[in-house]
């Protein structure tokens, strides 16, 4: 028995109320409705039915059908979303169909009682089968549709027992209890459903003549009627998953007029609902070709176009592709992503990464900003040494970028996941550089650490340690390092046991090595070993070129240190800061645009000429000649002195492009700047 709830008692639910009742196979367990004296709320009030006015209780109960009559959308959606799993619902649309079928039999059935004259004509012209029995159960009558129907020939039937044509039928039942039975569902043994009503044929007197029964092909209609609620469920289903999905969506129709776009599409574009369902699919396009009419002339699928979409001319890159059923093209749907939005996370991301390298104190080659010839070959250079396990001396002006180039190094080498070790050798008072480099036995001096203190060279065994300011070391720890190099091996202070180590030395010094050899201050041995891989990184003003990249690096770190939100530098302040020679490299670029961004009001988001502190015009630049010497000098001293007047030449022929004047004079770019260096030679030397 199936259990029925019927939700609205006006006449159509009073009408289906009436179907349902007393059929066979269905129980009406309740009728709903929020006017308690609607006909179908006293209809059922009278044949013991439970009334309600509210239908939501119910969906707890086990419901097989619950028939919808109010024509609400939103009470159909509720009670979709609601009803119990396995619940069939029947809309009112096809509630209203079934309630105007059984009005239409029962007006059919009153006028064939009040006006018999006209009976044969209905009878016979009725879409519905019809079927007449007399009083003992043989057939009288049968219209046309009736023998459709039962499949049946009409005149080869009447006379026959109605069990003999149709064994299910209820007439027999009827002329016996005398009892309409309304509504009922049949199925014929062809598949076909029925929905039948049986009425007596009583006189006024109360003599029985027969019965009569009307029914109506429902099989299409009940198909019509699950499929209409499976699409609906369907497209239920599919918008939802659009209105949820945080990807923009658009489609069109056939003719590329907008039918649907989600919140993400109008997140996006700026575009709402007004501005583009309906429309043209060129609404939303501000620059570029409408990949919707493209797609819809081709029946292909586009990817990748990149375009500017709205108002606010947002950077997207759409993918687009045909709706095709049954070989028909019926439109296209578009999915739109921001790559305006890729680009911001990307730079928050590299952004996230540099802040983390600088808390780890970790750089790499992507940190070191340099275009410039100069740069690319010492970046190159220490890319190649890094490969290597040789020892490094990264030469350079004070604030060049030396311990940036050692992180580097260390971290594109194979040693890049153990220790890197840092030394500022100045720093370091001269009695206590040895114990901390090479560490101390216990006893070694007063004061000694309880069994005794591992030096940096051990901590930094299998990893690298970088030794900056090399060239202020004391003679005695030059002796030491020396040994480390050439031996691989260390002995403690007070100690007299040799430890073997596996260090990688990164060295760094802004000191002229070679004028120190002369002068007996660094020991020339110890210089060969540092100088097997020597890297020259240019200072500042040998490469202007690179001021507008450094400044935006420098800007983006002073931000996260500051808490500003500077975007640039003006044109104004970039020619200054161009004209300048920054004897202190870019530690001094640094240092000025810092006490820039101090200085700048908040709400000020470039920096200009106004807010850099005085900087000094470029030195002019003196002029290296060749001394006339009336007496003879040593011929080495003469030699050197037009080596360096050739190479001051060279220079300012090519105006201070070195790999030019480098080429010119037939040696390599690196030999000239150790050149450079011996001879003292002003780097920047320009006509």
């Amino acid at each position: 028995m199936k259990k029925v709830m019927i939700i609205g008692a006006d006449s159509r639910g009073m009408s289906l109320l009436k179907l349902l009742h007393g059929a066979s196979g269905f129980d009406v367990v309740a009728v709903v409705d929020v006017d308690e004296q609607a006909p179908g709320v006293q209809l059922a009030q009278k044949w013991g039915i439970a009334a309600a006015s509210d239908w939501r209780p119910w969906m707890a109960e086990p419901l097989d059908l619950i028939i919808e009559t109010t024509g609400r959308a939103d009470v159909l959606e509720e009670i979709r979303r609601l009803a119990p799993e396995g619940a069939n619902i029947v809309p009112s649309a096809v509630a209203q169909m079934m309630a105007e079928l059984v009005e239409e039999k029962e007006a059919l059935i009153a006028k064939l009682k009040s006006e018999a004259a006209r009976r044969a004509l209905i009878f016979h012209s009725s879409h519905d089968g019809m079927i007449v029995v007399d009083e003992y159960g043989y057939i009288t009558d049968m219209n046309q549709s009736a023998a459709e129907l039962l499949e049946v020939d009409k005149d080869k039937v009447i006379g026959k027992h109605i069990l003999t044509v149709l064994p299910s039928s209820g007439l027999p039942r009827v002329l016996e209890t005398r009892q309409t039975e309304f509504h009922q569902e049949v199925e014929l043994a062809n598949g076909k459903k029925l929905i039948t009503t049986r009425i007596p044929i009583i006189d006024d007197n109360g003599k029985l003549f027969g019965a009569l029964a009307v029914f109506k092909d429902i099989t299409e209609l009940v198909a019509l009627a699950e499929e209409i609620t499976d699409l609906k469920e369907v497209r239920m289903m599919l918008e939802a998953i659009i209105y949820s999905s945080e990807e923009a969506i658009s489609v069109v129709d056939e003719n590329g007029n907008g039918i649907l776009i989600n919140p993400a599409y109008t997140r996006l574009t700026g575009l709402t609902e007004e501005d583009v369902i309906g429309k043209p699919a060129t609404a939303d396009i501000a620059e570029g070709e409408s990949m919707h009419m493209q797609v819809l002339k081709t029946r292909r699928p586009v990817r990748g176009a990149r375009m500017k979409v709205g108002p606010k001319n947002r950077d997207v890159i759409v993918n687009v592709a045909p709706i095709i059923v049954d070989g028909v093209l019926k439109g296209s749907v578009g999915v739109i992503h921001d790559v305006s939005e890729i680009q911001r996370l990307t730079a928050e991301l590299n952004r996230a990464r540099q802040i983390i390298r600088t808390l780890e104190a970790k750089y790499s080659f992507a940190d070191i900003v340099g275009e410039s010839e100069e740069m690319k070959v010492a970046i190159e250079q220490a890319k190649l040494a890094a490969k290597t396990p040789a020892t490094i001396l990264l030469r350079g002006e004070s604030g060049t970028g030396k311990e940036l180039f050692a992180h580097a190094i260390h971290n594109a080498s194979d040693r890049k996941y153990n220790k890197f070790i840092r030394v500022n050798c100045a720093a370091i008072p001269e009695t206590l550089l040895e114990s901390e480099l090479f560490g101390y036995e216990e006893g070694a001096f007063s004061g000694a650490r309880r069994g005794g203190k591992r030096g940096l060279f051990e901590e930094a065994n299998n990893g690298s340690i970088f030794l900056d300011e090399i060239g202020e070391l004391s003679a005695s720890t030059q002796a030491k390092l020396l040994r480390v190099l050439q031996e691989r091996e260390i002995v403690r202070v007070g100690g007299t046991k040799p430890i073997p180590i596996n260090v990688r030395v990164i060295a760094a010094t802004n000191v002229n090595l070679e004028k120190a050899i002369a002068e007996g201050a660094f020991r020339e041995d110890l210089y060969y070993r540092l100088n097997r891989m020597p890297i020259y990184i240019p200072p500042l003003r040998a490469r202007k070129e690179d001021i507008p990249a450094l400044c935006r690096r420098l800007i983006q770190k002073l931000n996260q240190d500051y808490g500003r939100n500077v975007e640039g530098v003006t044109d104004e302040a970039m020619a200054k800061l161009l004209a300048y020679d920054w004897p202190g490299n870019v530690r001094e670029l640094e240092n000025v645009l810092g006490r820039a961004m101090i200085f700048m009001k908040f709400h000020e988001v470039m920096i200009d000429a106004t807010h850099l502190p005085p900087l000094a015009s470029p030195s002019s630049v003196p002029a290296h000649r060749v001394e006339t010497e009336e007496e003879i000098r040593p011929l080495e001293e003469m030699v050197s002195r037009y080596e360096a007047s050739l190479i001051e030449q060279a220079l300012r022929r090519h105006r201070g492009n070195k790999t030019a004047a480098a080429r010119a004079l037939g040696i390599s770019v690196r030999n000239l700047y150790y050149k450079l260096e011996k001879y003292g030679l002003d780097k920047n030397i320009m006509q």
